[in-house]
């Protein structure tokens, strides 16, 4: 097995930002087409890298000005086997894509060197089907198998860690850490939850957790919330629950809207920025071990700017600055 290649510095208490919901930023913002909410296409086409690597820009730029680290999540969160094959990509080509998409945020790390030396690298990876809706859920055994080529190709290459984003069962999330597991690299699951706080399959998310720290020995190094508002699990998160302070990391939704409400919006909902600042903090308040904090599904870089103003107060050392970008 492959050692750690680092201690990951987001498991101090320092504050790390990481990005926003870079599909919905780059579809209803920058008007760029992504078939299948899929990213990482445009590094086969003409400018996309540097498509990719201007939407990274703000987010630099807003670590650089609240001293905080950042946590680079690479454009792969649907560059996985099935994905890849639905908009015509070979193993290769699909695995050529990954390869790129982590060697493009390595670019930007080494650019950042003298100015933001707290630079993560990590390989993003997505459910294997709706990230709404388990309809074809898989055993533990089968998510393992389907995700291992993924993070496989991410130990070739510069990735610090793993994320898995938007993950709405326990068995997927167990194979996907069983996965990096056997890959030697560190990983964090970021399950998503309905307007009751529960996973769409209905299990309670602290039973989530439970069930997957049970099944892999804790191997994750932390767990996520993402793609949902924090009205939809805040009433949950109680820091004298075991499992709540197994939560290190927020990539909220800008909008308070159900995922079905979402799949039937035409237009995008980008909420309130100064609120979910404000909600940040709240949270960043009632669970102090908090140190991520980036965005999900209708939020840019404003939204991130807030949150940043809002929570570095928080962390030592921090000084309320300006929101806006």
């Amino acid at each position: 097995m492959v050692r750690f290649r680092s201690v990951l510095p987001q498991l101090g208490d320092d504050f790390f930002l990481t990005d926003g919901g870079v599909e919905t930023t780059l579809i209803f913002h920058r008007g760029v087409e992504l078939p299948d909410f899929a990213a990482f296409d445009l590094l086969r086409r003409p400018g996309g890298e540097q498509v990719v690597r201007e939407y990274f820009r703000p987010y630099v730029e807003l670590a650089k000005r609240h001293g905080t680290g950042l946590i680079l999540e690479s454009v792969t969160w649907r560059a996985s086997r099935d994905w890849g094959a639905r908009l015509g990509y070979s193993d290769a080509a699909l695995a050529e894509a990954n390869r790129r998409a982590i060697g493009l945020l390595e670019e930007i790390r080494d650019g950042l060197a003298a100015d933001l030396p707290r630079v993560v690298i990590s390989g993003c990876v997505g459910p294997r089907g709706d990230a709404y809706d388990p309809a074809r859920p898989m055993s533990a055994a089968g998510a393992e198998a389907y995700h291992r080529w993924q993070i496989e190709t991410f130990v070739e290459i510069a990735a610090d860690m793993v994320t898995a984003i938007t993950i709405n069962y326990a068995d997927e999330a167990v194979g996907i850490v069983r996965a990096a597991e056997q890959a030697g690299m560190p990983v964090a699951i970021a399950f998503t939850v309905e307007t009751d706080g529960r996973l769409p399959t209905g299990q309670a998310l602290g039973a989530a957790i439970a069930q997957v720290d049970d099944a892999t020995s804790g191997y994750p190094v932390y767990y996520m919330l993402s793609c949902a508002h924090p009205t939809h699990f805040t009433h949950l998160l109680d820091k004298r629950e075991p499992w709540s302070e197994r939560i290190r990391g927020l990539r909220a939704n800008a909008s308070l809207k159900s995922h079905a409400e979402l799949n039937e919006a035409s237009a995008l909902d980008t909420g309130d920025p100064v609120e979910l600042g404000r909600q940040h903090a709240d949270l960043k308040r009632r669970l102090p071990h908090l140190t991520v904090m980036g965005g999900c599904c209708g939020t840019d870089d404003r939204h991130v700017a807030e949150i940043a103003a809002a929570c570095a107060p928080l962390f030592a050392g921090g000084v309320a600055t300006s929101g806006g970008v």
